[in-house]
This record gives structure tokens, C-alpha cells and sequence, in this order.
């Protein structure tokens, strides 16, 4: 298995621009699609992951007959092995799934929770103050992880092969190793000091003396390879109440951790109603709450309907302004009303209301940036009641789709791994608000909703996203990037649908972010000076800063499949047949 999928990765990295040109040949892309950068083309199925072994065995699922699902679910445990920054076992997500059949779309909330004896104060010091250091690298915090119950659940429910299918590449890759790409040394590196924190992730992540593993050398994990196995053998039993929970659980109280076997045996992932909105005619479902993605993408997309973008063009400084004033309007928002349903109202309805992105649009001046300390949250009960997440997309030739989004928060998540397990652990319970109004690693604030809870799952902004056209899947598509998420998911909306640009080139093009606090537009290097110009004009204080976000796409146009996956991350694939 292991000998077959690497010579079949090494192909497939030739074999993408050969796919791209064939298949273009025979369904060319709209004479109305804008763009220079052809996306991958197939008409049978697709997968676009941050990684190339994640990708092709998703793609062998698919080929092999399974749908959607059951592809998603083995790109899921594969990521584990392969991109253990962000894909993993001891964190969460959320999962958006369009059943074709069943005429169907339904979100799979996995997200972390606290755990029972979390409390409101835990991250504070004596003088009440936060402690950064607390909620974002001790065993303090880890949440309980979600993962192996939304896998298994969306497996179980939805998919038609086998968990030990499923789990079959995963294993594979664990047990006998891979070949350390670019992308994964370098972030060892990045990661090494902070590693070492944990005596169990520098035995797996680098050789003796705390080296990290070269490019070209075999990443072996031999201790996830056995939780693996336990999990394709029990299911998510083992994760939960067996032999890797009790692990978990020592591991914890070995070193001051709150999760115990009784948070974990507690723990069931949920299936939630997506938040729908439309633009322009189509249909947009995304991630409800505890995410805010979906609320503030529909939001957004609200606000900027009324305005006419195409015609006052792509990433013009105009465009950009009105972006840029919908987006703090929406965040705004975001600090006050968004938390767990199972814990807080959540006014879902109103934030996502067409009359109320109607009062907040005349609220924006259309001369100049309003400043954001002007701005507060409004007031949608008068209408009706990280950066290493990791993303992938999947469509099949049924007509299904899922769009996954997971993640540990930080990069290696809190850099601990349960000792024995190979798994690493989540540091999500950043993703609180230790203190309402004192922003966490992302910048974002948060208020009371958000505050510290036991079993209560944190707010977060991935935004997992399935547009839809005449009732039919159209894009996939989602990010990681902490706060700037929900942005990049919306620009890759706005530049398909707006400017009409195909996957690839909606992919490639630059992008923008404000999140009202700090008031600063955040945009990426190749802007153009002029339009930077031109909106420091209009009072924004723009930075120029790193690349955002790492978006795995797909599109359906006609009978055939597109995809792209984003240059701005090395290592990831998008794959059709």
C-alpha cells in the first residue's frame, strides 16, 4: 500500500499540469471566467488537500467507488500522519457535507470542549491579569478533543466504506514513515524551541540532540501508528474510553492537566443546521456557531450585495474600502454575540438578516474609513431573536460534497503529545476569552459569550463552505488563519462570483483583512502601490504583511470538475480522475 501510494504521489505531482491541459481541452472554462491561471480539470471526482499523501488517498477512496465522505474521512486521518502541524487526532473541527440524494446539507460540529473542571478564571494571575503562557502552551490548554468522534460519527452516518479503510493509508504512512518534505522541516525547525516542552514530541519530531529530521529523511511514528490501529479496530471507543483515553488521561494528571477518562468518555460531536444565506442568486451554506465563519461570511456578503464590485473591479482601491468597512462591521459583532449555542443565545437569525446588513450598509461612508474605535457592535435583536488549521474539500461524481476544516490552534497545536499515544494535543482553550475585552493570540476579542465554561466548546472562525447553484454543489472551499479565516473564504466568494475569475486565478489573487480591532487593513505583498495609496487617502492604515490563509478549492463547471489548490502554503495537492 505504503510503495504504491509514494510512487503514485511522485506521478501525480508530474501528472497535474497533464490532467489540467487534457481536460481543458475538452470542457474549456467560460468565456466569462476571467483568469490566466488554469485549475486542475477532472469529470469524475476531486480532492484538495494541504498535502500530497493526504490528497491521493483521498483520491483512491474516491476511485475505488466510495463518495465524498468516505474520502474526506481517510484525507482526514492521513493529515494526521502527514501535516502534523494542523491535521490531527487530538484536536477538532467542523465538517460541512451536501448529501445529493437526500437533497440534503448538514454541518458536523467537532469541536473541542473544556473540560469539567475548567473555570472561568484559569488563565488569570493573582492581580487578574491573563496568562499567555497558560492557555496557550501548558497542559491547561488542551480541550478535549473532538476529531476521532466527528470522523468516526460522519463515517458511520454518511460514508459507505469500511473505518479500517478509512484508517488503512494512515496507518500505512505512520508505521513504515515518509519522506520529510521542505514544508514539514522547515516547520520542525520553526517549532523546535517550544518542542521542547514535551520529551515525547522531540522523540518523534527529531532525531537525537533534538535535531530536526532532514528533507528526504523517513519520519517514522510508530506510537500513533498503534493508536491508529486501535481506533480501526474499536473505533472511536478507543479514543474515548479504552486504551488511548486512559493515556490521555495520565498523561494529564501526570502533569497538571484537567482532562480526565470521565471528560473524554462524555465527549459526542453534533449535527447542526449549516447558516444559509444567498448572494447574487446563489446559495451559500457554511459553519453555524460555535463557529463564527458562516455568520459573518453571510454577513459580509449581506452587506456588500447592494454594491455593484464588478463593475468597480477586482481589489480596486473602492472594492477594497467597502470590504474593508463590512468586514469591521461584522467583527464588531463577533466580539459580542457569538459563543456555544448549548450555552448562550446566539441571534443567528438577525446577524444573518438581509434588513439588518441593510442598517448596518448605510452606516458605512463611502469617502473614507470610519475609525474602528467609532464603531460597536449593533444591535440584531430589534430584527428577530488559528493559523495552522488546515482545510480540504472534497466532491464526488454522486453529487456529494464536503468542505473539512480542523485543527490543533498553534502550529503543533501545544507542542505536547500524550505520551505512548503519538498524538498531539490541542492548545483550543486560547480560543476562550480568559478575560472578556483582552484579546487573544489572533487578536480577536471576545465578550461574556465566550467566556470559560465547563463542556463548553470555544468560539472559533473556520468556515468550512459549500456554495450552491440551483440547488447543486458549485464551490468548495475553505481556509486556515486564525481570525483572517472568514476574509479569505470571502474573497475567494467574491472573486468567483463578482469577477468572474475561474478557481485558480480566484485562488492566486491577493488578498485583504480587517477584523475592526486593531484598526489596521491588512493586505498582502503585490497590492498595488497605487491602490495602497489610494485608501491611506481614504483613512486606513494599511500594513503590508505576510501571505493569508491556505485555500483548498473546488468548483463544478458543467459536467466537469476544477480545483486549485493555494501556492501561498508548499506541499499542498488538489487531485481529479
Amino acid at each position: 500500500m505504503l510503495t504504491r501510494t509514494k510512487k503514485l504521489i511522485i506521478g501525480a505531482l508530474v501528472a497535474v499540469t497533464i490532467i489540467t491541459s487534457h481536460s481543458l481541452a475538452q470542457s474549456p472554462t467560460p468565456d466569462n471566467y476571467r483568469g490566466i491561471f488554469n485549475p486542475v480539470s477532472s469529470r469524475n471526482g476531486m480532492v484538495s488537500s494541504q498535502e500530497a499523501y493526504a490528497t491521493q488517498a483521498g483520491l483512491e477512496v474516491l476511485q475505488e467507488g466510495g463518495n465524498a465522505i468516505d474520502a474526506a474521512v481517510t484525507v482526514g486521518f492521513t493529515l494526521a500522519v502527514t501535516l502534523p502541524r494542523a491535521g490531527n487526532i487530538g484536536g477538532g473541527g467542523f465538517m460541512l457535507v451536501h448529501l445529493a440524494q437526500e437533497n440534503q446539507t448538514l454541518a458536523i460540529d467537532y469541536r473541542e470542549k473544556a473540560p469539567l473542571a475548567a473555570t472561568r478564571d484559569m488563565f488569570l494571575d493573582a492581580a487578574g491579569e491573563v496568562e499567555p503562557e497558560k492557555s496557550r502552551y501548558s497542559y491547561l490548554s488542551v480541550g478535549v478533543p473532538g476529531t476521532v468522534a466527528g470522523l468516526t460519527m460522519a463515517l458511520e452516518k454518511y460514508g459507505t466504506i469500511s473505518l479500517e479503510r478509512a484508517l488503512q493509508p494512515a496507518i500505512a504512512l505512520a508505521e513504515k514513515g515518509f519522506p520529510v518534505s521542505e514544508d514539514l522541516h522547515n516547520s520542525l525547525v520553526r517549532s523546535q524551541e517550544r518542542m521542547q516542552v514535551s520529551p515525547a514530541s522531540m522523540a518523534i519530531f527529531y532525531k537525537p540532540g533534538g535535531v530536526p529530521y532532514e528533507v528526504g529523511e523517513i519520519l517514522v511514528q510508530k506510537d500513533l501508528a498503534k493508536s491508529l490501529r486501535l481506533i480501526a479496530t474499536e473505533g472511536a471507543q478507543a479514543f474515548y474510553q479504552g486504551e488511548i483515553a486512559e493515556a490521555i488521561a495520565a498523561d494529564m494528571a501526570a502533569n497538571g492537566g484537567l482532562i480526565t477518562k470521565e471528560d473524554l468518555a462524555r465527549y459526542q460531536p453534533v449535527v447542526r443546521e449549516p447558516i444559509q444565506g444567498t448572494y447574487r442568486g446563489y446559495e451559500i451554506y457554511s459553519m453555524p456557531p460555535p463557529s463564527s465563519g458562516g455568520i459573518h461570511l453571510v454577513q459580509i456578503l449581506n452587506i456588500l450585495e447592494a454594491f455593484p464590485l464588478g463593475e468597480l473591479g477586482h481589489n480596486t482601491a473602492q472594492t477594497i474600502h467597502l470590504m474593508a468597512e463590512s468586514m469591521k462591521l461584522a467583527y464588531a459583532d463577533r466580539s459580542k454575540f457569538l459563543g456555544d449555542p448549548d450555552f448562550v443565545s446566539v441571534p443567528v437569525a438577525g446577524l444573518t438578516d438581509k434588513n439588518y446588513a441593510e442598517e448596518l450598509r448605510s452606516r458605512i461612508n463611502h469617502r473614507g474609513a470610519t475609525a474602528s474605535q467609532e464603531i460597536a457592535p449593533g444591535n440584531p435583536h430589534n430584527l428577530v431573536e488559528s493559523n495552522d488549521t488546515t482545510h480540504y474539500s472534497v466532491m464526488d461524481q454522486y453529487g456529494n460534497a464536503v468542505a473539512n476544516t480542523y485543527t490543533l490552534n498553534f502550529a503543533y497545536g501545544s507542542r505536547l503529545t500524550a505520551a505512548g499515544t503519538g498524538i498531539l494535543l490541542n492548545n483550543e482553550m486560547d480560543d476562550f476569552s480568559a478575560k472578556p475585552g483582552v484579546p487573544n493570540a489572533f487578536g480577536l476579542i471576545g465578550g461574556e459569550f465566550n467566556a470559560i465554561e465547563p463542556e463548553k466548546r470555544m468560539l472559533s472562525s473556520m468556515t468550512p463552505t459549500i456554495v450552491m447553484q440551483e440547488g447543486k454543489p458549485y464551490l468548495v472551499t475553505g481556509s486556515p488563519g486564525g481570525s483572517r479565516i472568514i476574509t479569505t473564504v470571502l474573497q475567494i466568494v467574491m472573486n468567483v462570483i463578482d469577477h468572474k475569475m475561474n478557481i485558480a486565478t480566484a485562488t492566486n489573487a491577493a488578498r485583504v483583512h480587517h477584523q475592526w480591532l486593531p484598526d489596521k487593513l491588512r493586505v498582502e505583498a503585490g497590492l498595488s502601490g497605487d491602490t495602497i495609496n489610494l485608501l491611506e487617502e481614504k483613512g486606513h492604515q494599511v500594513s503590508v504583511q505576510n501571505a493569508m490563509g491556505s485555500t483548498q478549492s473546488i468548483m463544478r463547471i458543467g459536467d466537469s470538475f476544477q480545483g486549485a489548490s493555494d501556492p501561498r502554503r508548499a506541499g499542498a495537492l488538489t487531485l481529479g480522475y
